[in-house]
């Protein structure tokens, strides 16, 4: 099979592209790159006005197969990655039951292949059951296909256990991503404040993300192994971590869109709709987020894509459970948040959605090159809509983007050289 993309704005974080190319696929793989190609192809597609970016990866989402399939299954999860530009997605580790044995692990593995959309690599879990009282077969997981490791949304309270955790990760040449939430403190609905106030709800203090990163940091710098920190929210944390950086720390760490486009204020427009852990914060935080973004304290950007039946969603604040949906709304949000207010251009958001995470992955991805295979996101930057309930893909609804205009439109999604996903 050969594919040739005409005229497209190509922009590809290694090579220092950013103009306008055509591509030629054969089979899985890019054959050529040039400004004018004329080639016999089976399929050509008229590139003119979209933009061509390395495939985007997730390194943070959850798929909830196996055990909550009422809420997504892997292939539900992975329509709707395609049809936000992701060719690459990392599902955490909260299923149930939790991959914390070869057999849990490879059972998602071999479904992500027999659903065949995207690449899915699965992390595996911290400890065993998600409990923090015994840590995983690191090694035999590891073998058995596990990009990484994490607890996530649970978070390792054992200090001990999550340091033997971090070196034992780094030595099989991989890391643990830390969801930092210091529990004696993070308690509440929404971010600690005037709004969680007004809405009479408990609040959750910032200290309980910026506690444990900063043991985090500890951990990484005493033992000059590496660590990472997951979905970054607060300006402290964004400072300990530039901090550590510039002393050579193994440190990296990862934001989420919502954390540069939202403020704990949109909890008064979307409910439970906005509410998510950690919390959407105050108005400095999101400014530093984005500052972070610019100066490479913050490594990529993930959607933390965490999928809600409506019954659920539809309780009370404080009863409601964390999380939205965002494989289909990441790269508007960038696009509106980031690249239009000109804090970001086109090559630094390739770096933070591509070539980043394919690089703190240690995947041969996120570099638009000939001989590299052919994974692509091809969009309209210029494409404006409302985003309703009814354009969704994904099983779950929970997005506080539902109503808003949205400006960027993935056209196609390519894995392998195969078009996925045609919008």
């Amino acid at each position: 099979m050969t594919t040739l993309l005409k005229n497209g704005h190509v922009v590809d974080y290694k090579n220092n592209l950013d103009d306008i190319y055509d591509i030629l696929i054969k089979d899985e793989r890019i054959a050529k790159i040039a400004k004018e190609l004329n080639e016999k192809v089976d399929k050509e597609i008229d590139c003119t006005g979209l933009y061509i970016i390395p495939g985007m990866i997730d390194m943070h989402c959850h798929l909830r197969e196996p055990g909550y399939e009422y809420k997504e299954t892997i292939e539900t999860g992975s329509k709707s990655a395609v049809a936000g530009g992701f060719t690459t997605i990392c599902p955490m580790p909260n299923t149930k039951p939790t991959p914390d044995n070869v057999e849990v692990l490879k059972e998602i593995i071999e479904k992500g292949k027999k659903v065949n959309l995207c690449n899915i690599l699965p992390y595996a879990s911290v400890s065993k059951g998600e409990k923090g009282e015994e840590l995983v077969n690191f090694k035999e997981l590891k073998e058995a296909g596990a990009i990484a490791f994490s607890d996530d949304g649970m978070p390792v309270v054992n200090s001990r256990m999550m340091r033997e955790a971090i070196i034992e990760a780094d030595k099989l040449g991989t890391f643990v991503s830390s969801h930092c939430e210091e529990k004696s403190v993070s308690k509440g609905a929404i971010n600690a404040g005037k709004i969680a106030d007004e809405l009479g709800v408990e609040g959750v203090l910032p200290e309980a993300e910026e506690i444990m990163a900063a043991r985090e940091i500890v951990i990484s710098e005493t033992n000059n192994v590496r660590a990472h920190i997951c979905h970054i929210s607060t300006k402290t944390t964004k400072n300990m971590v530039r901090d550590a950086k510039k002393r050579g720390v193994k440190i990296t760490c990862e934001t989420c869109p919502h954390y540069f486009t939202f403020t704990v204020e949109e909890v008064l427009k979307s409910g439970a709709n906005a509410k998510m852990n950690p919390p959407l914060r105050e108005e400095k935080d999101r400014k530093a987020i984005i500052e972070g973004l610019k100066d490479g304290t913050i490594d990529c950007i993930i959607t933390d894509h965490a999928p809600h039946s409506k019954e659920e969603k539809e309780q009370d604040l404080a009863k409601a459970p964390n999380g939205i949906i965002g494989f289909e709304t990441a790269l508007p949000a960038e696009i509106m948040n980031l690249i239009d207010t000109n804090e970001l251009k086109y090559l630094d958001l390739v770096r933070l959605t591509s070539y980043n995470p394919a690089k703190l992955l240690k995947l041969d991805k996120g570099i638009i090159e000939e001989g590299k295979v052919a994974d692509l996101t091809i969009f309209n930057p210029d494409e404006k809509y409302i985003y309703t309930e009814d354009m969704i893909v994904s099983k779950a609804k929970n997005s506080p983007f539902i109503g808003k205009e949205l400006k960027g439109k993935v056209k196609y999604t390519m894995v392998g050289g195969r078009i996925v996903y045609e919008g």
